[in-house]
């Protein structure tokens, strides 16, 4: 049996870790004293090499730490600073994970007149038809789309199965699907109610369109098995209707037909 070698451990070299004077003194050479506060901790990163922590006292990083890195060479009785650097502790402020913009894209927040190109190797889309093994220059392959558009072949690209995938996900899992709280809450699901287009295509098979201009989602796409109060066969029972009218307390118009 092949025996796996233990994970080692820095060990604290104690010339580096007692040298906490020359890393304040380091770092007070790079910033203001007054944005230095209390030495807080010295840790081994190496044999012999050691960064030790100072609290940030700077305006607007409350929660960040000085990081002063110092190393001692072998048989050498003095450190040398490598670096200084403001690092986040566990309480910092800190700015959120870059995403890129095409993740961030939302819908609806495109305005008139905004563009949302794709990339030209989207998976979500698949050619309707080929320009050929051969590379083509722009005029080339503007050609070819003027000749496909004379013999009706249709869009450029077309959904891939891929991305029609991704859109019934989305769909499902959305305010369009079944764990919407307006669809928990209906008593009756949207494949019996009168209201619903059905579409073509694979898709059929488990969404349509809602056409009640009284429900939320009208003009929307909504899976069969999504719900909401505004169904073409809901009833009031009597406790739900509206109180009858009374009747009148003094009958003007009979009144008036005696004179």
């Amino acid at each position: 049996m092949a025996c796996v070698p233990a994970t080692l451990t820095a060990k604290l070299d104690a010339v580096a870790a007692a040298a906490a004077d020359e890393a304040r003194a380091a770092l007070l050479a790079e910033v203001a004293s007054d944005d230095v506060g209390e030495h807080l901790d010295a840790r081994a990163e190496g044999d012999r090499v050691v960064t030790h922590l100072f609290a940030c006292e700077r305006a607007g990083y409350r929660g960040w730490r000085w990081s002063v890195t110092v190393a001692r060479a072998s048989r050498a009785k003095h450190v040398t600073v490598d670096e200084v650097v403001l690092i986040p502790g566990d309480e910092a402020i800190v700015a959120p994970a870059w995403v890129p913009y095409k993740e961030r894209v939302q819908p609806g927040d495109l305005s008139p007149g905004d563009l949302l190109p794709v990339e030209e190797d989207d998976p979500r889309l698949v050619p309707t038809y080929s320009f050929g093994d051969d590379p083509l220059s722009p005029d080339d392959r503007a050609q070819v789309k003027a000749v496909a558009a004379e013999m009706f072949l249709g869009r450029v690209r077309t959904l891939s199965l891929e991305g029609r995938d991704q859109a019934a996900e989305r769909w499902y899992d959305g305010n369009a699907g079944p764990g919407s709280p307006l669809a928990q809450a209906a008593h009756q699901q949207c494949t019996t109610c009168g209201f619903l287009l059905r579409l073509a295509g694979p898709l059929s098979e488990m969404f349509g369109v809602c056409a009640n201009g009284n429900a939320n989602d009208d003009g929307q796409v909504v899976s069969f098995d999504h719900g909401c109060g505004a169904h073409s066969e809901v009833t009031l029972t009597k406790r739900q209707r509206p109180p009858a009218m009374p009747g009148h307390v003094f009958d003007t118009v009979d009144d008036l037909e005696q004179f």
